[in-house]
Order: structure tokens, then sequence, then C-alpha cells
């Protein structure tokens, strides 16, 4: 079930905790971020495997799942959703803690580990570049005002499933899920990722990183991931091969498992 909790800026914002370790064993936190268009239901596929071993919140970020609008009076920022994260993290009692980002999940992530990377044990990061500057993500906008959200993405399905390999229920799935967004906030926090770019800063990030790269990307490119591999002191890398943009909805378990392994690599005692 959803838990809430008011931003300073008086918007209510949904989470969900999820743990099933040890009782008797002190257990790490793990955040989860959703990518655009996304929702805490999402990572339906992750979640039991991470949350045997870890505390598990997912947060729905502001416009999206069950948490509150974003007021169009008021600038939507990359400082703003970073600031969530951190009033989240004060909502649920952590300090630090492991984060796993999808995509636009992913780059709200990398944004708190440059700006305050006490609170960041370590990234995961789902087909997440260092923003959307330079990708096809501009030509959505007309298109969705044209025929609709959930049109447009049936419509480009290919860009973010092999289609000819996925569960025709799971798109059918995806579909009517991402169709419950508002177009007109998407808009807004598609242009807001189209406008960033932080290459030059992917230094400030010190924490150990685990990047997984969709080897047939088409929403950036996967030169996009190029500057994450070069300018991240402690990063692992992988790519998997022939796959578009969705990973963690078309396979959730391969992506739980490298996940897992990092994590209990790097940090055995968590």
């Amino acid at each position: 079930m959803a838990q809430y909790f008011h931003t300073t800026d008086a918007v209510r914002l949904a989470y969900y905790l999820d743990q099933f370790t040890n009782p008797w064993k002190r257990a790490s936190t793990v955040i989860m971020l959703h990518s655009a268009m996304g929702r805490s239901e999402r990572w339906y596929g992750m979640v039991p495997a991470l949350a045997r071993h870890y505390r598990v919140v997912r947060l729905d970020m502001r416009g999206f799942g069950n948490s509150g609008g974003h007021p169009e009076e008021t600038p939507l920022t990359m400082d703003r959703l970073v600031q969530d994260v951190v009033e989240l993290m004060t909502q649920v009692g952590c300090q630090s803690a492991h984060f796993i980002g999808n995509s636009a999940g992913g780059y709200v992530a990398q944004n708190l580990a440059m700006t305050n990377p006490d609170k960041v044990t370590s990234l995961v990061l789902f087909g997440s570049a260092p923003g959307l500057k330079g990708s096809n993500a501009l030509s959505w906008l007309p298109r969705i005002a044209e025929i609709g959200l959930r049109p447009f993405l049936a419509e480009t399905i290919s860009q973010r499933f092999q289609v000819d390999k996925t569960d025709p229920g799971l798109i059918r799935w995806f579909l009517d899920e991402t169709a419950k967004n508002d177009p007109a906030y998407i808009a807004r926090f598609v242009r807001l990722m189209l406008s960033l770019d932080w290459s030059d800063q992917l230094h400030r990030i010190g924490c150990p990183t685990l990047l997984v790269i969709p080897g047939d990307e088409a929403i950036g490119a996967v030169q996009s991931y190029d500057a994450i591999r070069k300018n991240i002191r402690d990063v692992t890398s992988i790519v998997y091969e022939g796959q578009p943009h969705n990973i963690t909805d078309a396979d959730p378990d391969r992506c739980v498992k490298d996940a897992l392994e990092f994590l209990q690599r790097r940090f055995p005692e968590s």
C-alpha cells in the first residue's frame, strides 16, 4: 500500500516500502526511482528478490503514479526532483542508500550523487545516460499532442521492446499503464530533461556505479553512455545486446540478478 508525505513545497508524494530481510539483522536501504511515464508498480519484477536482502523504498516521483502533480505556475527543475528524494530519505529515516534508477529516475539519482554524495552509497543505472539532450525525444511531443499518448507509444513500441520476443500481455499492460499519465505534465518533464546535460559533471560521482546499457538503444544513442563510462571513476558497465530501451520492463529477472551481484560483490556486509 502507498504511504505519503508532503514535500516542503506542499506536494503530496507516494512511496512504497518492501522488506523481507532476516529480522535479526540490520538491512541497508535501496531506493528505486522509475522512468519518465513510469510509476513504482513498474518495478514489480525486481522488488521480490531485492526485498529479501534490502529494505526497498520505491518513490512515485512528482506528477507520476499516486503522487501529486506539479503546479504549472511553479518551475519544474532537477533541483526540485533531487530535493524530493532528500526529503523522502528523511521521511523513511535513511541517511544514505543504494540507488537503482531507470532512465529518468537514473537522471535524478545521478544528480543526487553529484550534489549530495554522502547520501548515495552506490548507483545502479538502467538505460540512464546523462540526460536527454541530443536525443530524439523532442519529436515525441508534437506527435503525442496530435494522436495521444497511448497511440504514440504503440506506434513507437519497437524503440522500447523486442516486440517479437515479448509477451503481448506485457506490452498491453505497459501501454495501459503509461496512458494513465497526464500528457501536459509529460511534455513539461521531457522538456526539462531535454534541456539538461551534466556530462562534464560526472567526475563528481565517487560512489561505485553499475551502468546497464540497452544495446539496441533507440531513445537516445548507445554512444551517449560513453560519458558515464569515461568520467565516473568507479564504474562497471554491462551491455544487454539487442535490447531496446525498456530493459527493466522486458527482463526484470536479468536486471535484478545483475543489480544484486553488483551490490553484494561491492558491499558484502550490506
